[in-house]
């Protein structure tokens, strides 16, 4: 079981219904439904529920509890909700403390652009809040767009008062669209632990055992030649979040008589990262699907 043959959940009527929810009732009485509504995905979704459990059980050192699997799907559930508001730009109520935004602020403070890489852990748009809130420059994601198209085209609905554009990966233009954004100063986001169907992967030690992580992010990272910095944006509690952006790579650089061995060392060195995060938030993490590909068919 891989995400890219996992089925969408929900529906379109579903996803009006929950915007109505929203905009007529406000956040308080669409937060009190989530309850019922986490506690439907939960219990309808074993072999989601069964992957998110082998991820838990590594980053906890233990074994979870029905309380801990609950709490992942809850905290999922709590940032579809904030989603809706972030992206229209209702940030009221809010409370989003940034750590590293000096060393990001230098980045663009040197005119050069800069390549944020991220991971499904937490909230991507936490940090779009935090870029609507004042970033002096340009802002565009790099983003899978053929998944999930329902809950997509929902959410792009609602992004009236997001200023980050989205690049859907695989069209033609998408490579010379980043580039463009760079060289004016802007910053690029990409996600960079999900691997594309058929897409090239590389393996590094993560919780204990390798997993499969795309090589694309880290040569389209190399070929665009920006600096590189890790970024996420984790919930930690009802309209709380902590955003984190940190150094990783002045450049990546692939030598051409060592290409393997220096995507074997990116990639690794985000894994590495990206492990230490996971458990340090592991009711953020958000790929609830067979990441290790161990469990049974």
């Amino acid at each position: 079981m891989t995400w890219t043959t996992q089925r969408e959940r929900g529906n379109a009527a579903a996803l009006r219904l929950m915007g109505w929810i929203i905009t007529r009732l406000g956040w308080r009485a669409a937060w009190l439904l989530l309850y019922p509504i986490t506690a439907y995905f939960f219990v309808s979704s074993p072999r989601q529920r069964a992957a998110a459990r082998c991820f838990l059980r590594r980053a906890l050192g233990r074994e979870p509890s029905l309380a801990d699997q609950f709490r992942q799907y809850f905290t999922f559930s709590a940032t579809l909700l904030d989603r809706v508001f972030l992206l229209d730009g209702r940030h009221e109520g809010y409370d989003i403390r940034v750590v590293g935004l000096d060393l990001l602020k230098a980045r663009i403070a040197e005119g050069q652009g800069c390549i944020l890489l991220g991971a499904h852990l937490g909230s991507f748009d936490a940090m779009r809040a935090v870029a609507d809130g004042g970033c002096p420059v340009e802002v565009v994601a790099l983003m899978h767009a053929e998944h999930a198209a329902i809950s997509a085209a929902f959410f792009a609905r609602q992004a009236a008062g997001t200023r980050t554009a989205v690049i859907p990966l695989g069209r033609p233009d998408a490579m010379l669209r980043a580039k463009e954004c760079l060289e004016r100063g802007g910053l690029v986001g990409i996600l960079a632990d999900r691997t594309p169907h058929q897409g090239k992967v590389a393996h590094a030690p993560f919780l204990g055992r390798p997993a499969a992580f795309p090589e694309g992010p880290h040569i389209l990272a190399a070929v665009l030649g920006a600096p590189v910095m890790l970024a996420y944006g984790v919930w930690t509690g009802p309209r709380r979040y902590e955003v984190h952006f940190e150094p990783f790579a002045e450049r990546i650089l692939l030598n051409r008589a060592r290409r393997r061995e220096d995507l074997a060392a990116a990639v690794g060195h985000y894994a590495a990262r990206i492990e230490v995060v996971a458990r340090a938030f592991p009711y953020n993490w958000f790929n609830f699907y067979d990441f290790w590909q161990e469990m049974e068919a």
